[in-house]
């Protein structure tokens, strides 16, 4: 079993920072691709940034130049610093990892995970 752990949400004035993590635990073999994902009320999920295990990165265009993802992978852990902070940040922000994972009692298998959640609320 493999779960994601999210940090860092929280309230925020309009213009502000914050910084997200996400540590993986469990079953792990390795990490693939690791990102951020965010859903506000009424809005399907989108992607906001990944990162893949060897450090390339994807952003949406509205977080272009504002937010940073990267990752640590002797931590299993990916971050997100947010910077300039809009209102239309404001959402659910979730982590997301394609993991490697060992089979008992011989073999591996990737399985998409998915963290809780953690609220951003930034406020103008």
């Amino acid at each position: 079993q493999v779960q994601l752990a999210e940090f860092g949400g929280g309230l925020v004035q309009a213009g502000g920072s914050l910084r997200l993590s996400c540590v993986a635990s469990g079953s792990i073999f390795s990490i693939n691709a690791m990102g951020w994902y965010r859903q506000s009320p009424g809005k399907q999920r989108e992607l906001v940034a990944r990162i893949t295990h060897h450090g390339d990165t994807n952003y949406a265009d509205s977080v272009k130049g504002r937010f940073t993802i990267s990752r640590d992978n002797a931590k299993k852990t990916v971050y997100m610093k947010m910077t300039s902070l809009k209102p239309e940040d404001t959402a659910v922000y979730y982590c997301n990892a394609d993991v490697r994972v060992v089979l008992a009692p011989a073999g591996y298998t990737n399985v998409d995970v998915w963290g809780q959640g953690t609220q951003v609320t930034v406020s103008s």
